[in-house]
């Protein structure tokens, strides 16, 4: 049901909505500089902030046989995304560390990128977000062996609330080679920052 609406459809509703939520703050929709805001916000939570909410926009990913054999860890770290928090439609900022063992099968480096960004790309609470790259990751690469790290500053921790603008949200998620200490010790050799 959800997605036989066009995007249009659901800019023009979202588009309504924000006007009326404008005014009842006591914004003057006439200015110029806020009358455009409602489309402009529209846009940017149907096409952008929340388009990983749509199936269609799942990005398509090919995953080739290891023919070089590579039998040891693969890591794209520093992954960055933004994603929004589900409780307050507040900022998520965050990276994500991907690690995996090919089982005979590897993925091309910016597919990594495209799976973390979709799932960032929808109201989220990172728990869930890591479980989806997670799980993604070992359907795609025929695997268990994948090694899932997201850092995120929550602006709903940092703005608003406690207003605490120094902590950090960390979650990891792990199977297959990655239950072995020494896996996880190298993983976290690779990821970290001078």
């Amino acid at each position: 049901m959800l997605f036989k609406k066009s995007d249009e459809d659901k800019m023009e509703v979202i588009e309504e909505h924000f006007k009326i939520i404008m005014k009842e703050l006591g914004l003057d929709l006439t200015d110029d500089s806020l009358k455009g805001t409602p489309h402009r916000v529209a846009k940017m939570f149907v096409k952008e902030i929340f388009s990983g909410l749509n199936p269609a926009n799942k990005p398509k990913i090919s995953v080739f046989d290891n023919s070089y054999h590579y039998d040891k860890m693969l890591v794209e770290a520093n992954i960055s995304f933004n994603s929004t928090c589900e409780h307050h439609f507040l900022p998520i900022v965050g990276k994500a560390h991907i690690g995996y063992v090919s089982s005979g099968k590897v993925i091309g480096l910016s597919k990594l990128n495209r799976i973390v960004d979709y799932y960032a790309r929808r109201p989220q609470v990172q728990e869930r977000m890591i479980m989806q790259i997670f799980n993604e990751l070992k359907t795609v690469l025929e695997t268990d062996n994948v090694m899932v790290v997201v850092e995120a500053t929550h602006l709903c921790v940092s703005s608003r609330g406690i207003k605490d603008e120094s902590s950090f949200t960390s979650t990891l998620q792990y199977g297959g080679v990655f239950k072995q200490k020494e896996f996880r010790e190298d993983f976290y050799k690779l990821i970290q920052k001078d």
